[in-house]
């Protein structure tokens, strides 16, 4: 599998930390102490998971011939509609009849297991080239004046093109992909939560969640290495889940690697879900020469994980 092309969408709105400095009294050093975020975007009034996921496309269809997509995945855990998908609602604007529309949510993991999903059609012959689409209205749910997680949250989306074979030079080549469930953890189930009438989004047991995503993290990135025949030192650069700078950089200790190979966008952007990582990739898209190898490893609540390879 390869990835053609990856494109972005982020809203327009700016929310620096005076916010919650205003809203609660948490100083701008305080957050950025304890999650590296200095801003993150929201998006404006009319706006959704849905329309973004729209915008993220538009901004695909340059990069990409989207017409001859047989395959479309869509991945949230902040729905705008739980009938009309983001998928559905991609579906519509290109106008593409009678092609597999699927809409799952593993969290924050959910890239992954878009693109795992996508792998399976794949194997199957059942598709050749799939339109993945994440988006995250995060702000929707949360409730900014909660003091353990209020000021996490960002929106945002991104589009990719997956194909079967390759379209390009430029494309990235998934050498390798896993996911897994860790559930089967004490506080998996209740460390963070979103119940819409129950107030949202809610991380009592934020230290489990860290603990835990410094755990899998790291580990799921040894394994898709080892599987594909590498160490860490084959590894260009690392793109983790962006929930927390002090997770990401933990990451990167227990793996050994120099902060100068670590991805991240939550300074800017704040925690954009499983939108992430995508938009992340798209961000450094023309920066990546050829044969960097990049390692995406993901963390979800719930709990879930993941870890991807791609090389240029």
């Amino acid at each position: 599998m390869y990835i053609h092309a990856v494109s972005h969408y982020l809203p327009t709105a700016v929310v620096g930390n005076e916010h919650f400095t205003r809203l609660n009294g948490l100083s701008s050093d305080w957050i950025i102490e304890r999650t590296g975020i200095e801003e993150r975007r929201k998006a404006a009034p009319g706006e959704n998971t849905n329309t973004m996921t729209i915008d993220a496309i538009r901004r695909l269809q340059p990069k990409a011939d989207l017409a001859t997509v047989d395959l479309i995945v869509g991945a949230t855990y902040t729905p705008y509609d739980t009938i009309v998908s983001l998928a559905h609602e991609a579906q519509h604007m290109l106008g593409i009849a009678d092609i597999p529309v699927v809409s799952i949510s593993t969290a924050c993991s959910s890239l992954l297991n878009a693109i795992e999903v996508v792998e399976g059609y794949f194997a199957l012959n059942k598709a050749s080239r799939a339109l993945v689409i994440v988006s995250e209205h995060n702000t929707a749910y949360n409730n900014d004046e909660d003091t353990i997680s209020g000021h996490l949250w960002g929106d945002g989306a991104a589009a990719l093109l997956i194909t079967k074979e390759r379209q390009s030079d430029d494309d990235f080549e998934i050498m390798g992909l896993l996911t897994g469930g860790a559930a089967h953890t004490p506080k998996a189930t209740t460390g963070v939560t979103m119940r819409p009438n129950e107030g949202g989004v809610a991380m009592p047991f934020g230290r489990d969640v860290f603990i835990n995503a410094c755990q899998y993290m790291p580990k799921a990135s040894l394994q898709i290495l080892e599987r594909c025949g590498l160490t860490l030192a084959d590894v260009d650069y690392v793109l983790p889940h962006q929930a927390n700078l002090r997770i990401s950089r933990n990451v990167m200790n227990t793996l050994g690697l120099p902060e100068e190979k670590l991805i991240s966008n939550i300074q800017r952007l704040g925690n954009t879900g499983c939108a992430g990582c995508a938009i992340a990739l798209s961000e450094q898209w023309d920066t990546f020469q050829k044969g960097h190898r990049i390692v995406i490893t993901v963390f979800g609540g719930g709990y879930s994980f993941g870890a991807m390879l791609i090389q240029k």
